[in-house]
């Protein structure tokens, strides 16, 4: 904590609660969290420990560090009710539940919650479940089934839940072969997803566009070996 307090930056601090950050937190850039990382590699004990501090710096370095073979269904639960903002519920949490053998699951009911948070780390968690893992093994059935979904949904759902959303939509699109054109249907379907980003010059990406792009440049992408960037 120290360490990250030294790294803290005041400009960084002020974009993060911008961006919907709380106190506690130093505003410590990705790049010098990465240097801790490449330190102490993954650290299971620490990451969790990381977390419960409530600082939102020590949060996401906790997810970077994090070691998914070891980290258990009612760790992650905990890590998404106690999210503070969204580069925990929408990064930290559903990248490492998606490097992990519990993610799918988890997103399923994730994504049922009322808790704005919550469902939008399901969302997220479903978009680097496809990511990282290979079709055969993943749930064609039951992510066709919720491509519908979102496209239903997306426009009505919560600010954060429509922007991980429409992140899903493009995850499919972008990374599963068979379900490329079906994606890129509902995304043509679904439109522009108006998203409040709190005032700043984030947008939101068109999901058709964004897929087509992709598509062109000779197929769906190659999965990634971790969620985690």
């Amino acid at each position: 904590m120290t360490e990250l307090k030294g790294y803290g930056n005041e400009s960084t601090k002020k974009i993060f609660l911008k961006h919907g950050a709380s106190e506690p937190i130093f505003g410590v850039k990705v790049q010098d969290l990465k240097k801790i990382q490449k330190k102490v590699k993954k650290n299971h004990e620490l990451s969790l420990e990381l977390y419960d501090t409530n600082n939102g710096d020590a949060m996401y370095l906790a997810g970077l560090i994090a070691d998914e073979k070891k980290i258990t269904k009612t760790q992650l639960k905990k890590w998404a009710k106690n999210a503070k903002w969204y580069y925990n519920s929408e990064y930290t949490v559903p990248w490492v539940a998606a490097d992990s053998d519990h993610g799918f699951d988890l997103a399923l009911e994730w994504i049922e919650s009322k808790k704005e948070t919550i469902a939008s780390c399901g969302w997220a968690t479903l978009a680097n479940h496809v990511i990282v893992k290979a079709d055969e093994d993943i749930d064609l059935k039951q992510i066709k089934k919720l491509l519908t979904r979102a496209q239903k949904e997306v426009h009505s759902a919560p600010n954060r839940v429509r922007y991980t959303m429409n992140n899903y939509i493009i995850a499919v699109g972008s990374f599963i072969e068979s379900l490329s054109i079906d994606a890129l249907k509902i995304a043509e379907k679904v439109g522009k997803v108006e998203v409040e980003m709190g005032g700043t010059s984030c947008k939101v990406p068109l999901a058709a566009d964004y897929i087509r792009k992709t598509t062109d440049k000779g197929g769906v992408r190659k999965k990634k070996k971790t969620a985690r960037c």
